[in-house]
């Protein structure tokens, strides 16, 4: 009897979050890596929420880091859902690059992903709610990984919206310690370090 195919799904925005990914469907173990290839930026991907997100497309000689996740494979279809307005691609194990040197399991490999980037504006612009839950993500593996994503994402000058009070993101993390985030964030942010520090209300 074959074992049964393992599917991996690329994340690399709100999908590297551990909590974020639960709220959506069971996943399994989480390899951080470096996708060739591609090349993330902010884009408007839906006017329901008002809000911009990230996305990757195609792009010869470029990468961006993310985590590659085991989705057991009754569980795509609500990953599908969750990513929906984006294409969902099979990518070669030989794109990816593991930041810890570990052996990538084998199975089939996945990225969401899109053809065109349509550039935040004020309607719907990068809104810091959803950024607060990918930073956090990606300091579950590390401070480098951390500043990977901020280097490897395009499109920071983008209008930024501060949100944390009343947040756009439906998946919001409001008991976040967002002290940390913020000093991340300065260096690619249009607000400033005071208009940052505005927190969730409790």
């Amino acid at each position: 009897m074959q074992d049964r195919e393992r599917h991996f799904i690329l994340g690399y925005g709100s999908l590297i979050n551990g909590e974020s990914r639960a709220k959506t469907g069971e996943t399994g173990s989480v390899w951080p890596v470096k996708l060739s290839g591609f090349q993330r930026h902010w884009s408007i991907m839906s006017l329901e929420f008002g809000m911009s997100s990230v996305a990757v497309l195609r792009a010869e000689g470029e990468a961006c880091n993310g985590v590659l996740v085991e989705v057991p494979e009754d569980q795509l279809a609500l990953f599908d859902e969750r990513e929906r307005g984006y294409q969902r691609s099979q990518i070669q194990a030989s794109h990816l690059s593991p930041y810890h040197g570990d052996e990538l399991p084998e199975g089939t490999y996945w990225v969401y992903h899109t053809e065109e980037v349509v550039r935040p504006n004020q309607t719907c612009p990068i809104a810091l709610s959803y950024v607060d839950v990918i930073l956090s993500g990606c300091l579950e593996h590390g401070e480098d990984f951390a500043q990977d994503f901020l280097t490897l994402t395009l499109g920071w000058n983008g209008p930024l919206l501060n949100d944390r009070q009343t947040p756009r993101y439906p998946r919001v993390q409001p008991e976040l310690c967002t002290e940390r985030l913020n000093t991340l964030l300065a260096p690619v942010s249009t607000l400033s370090i005071k208009e940052l520090s505005i927190t969730y209300e409790s």
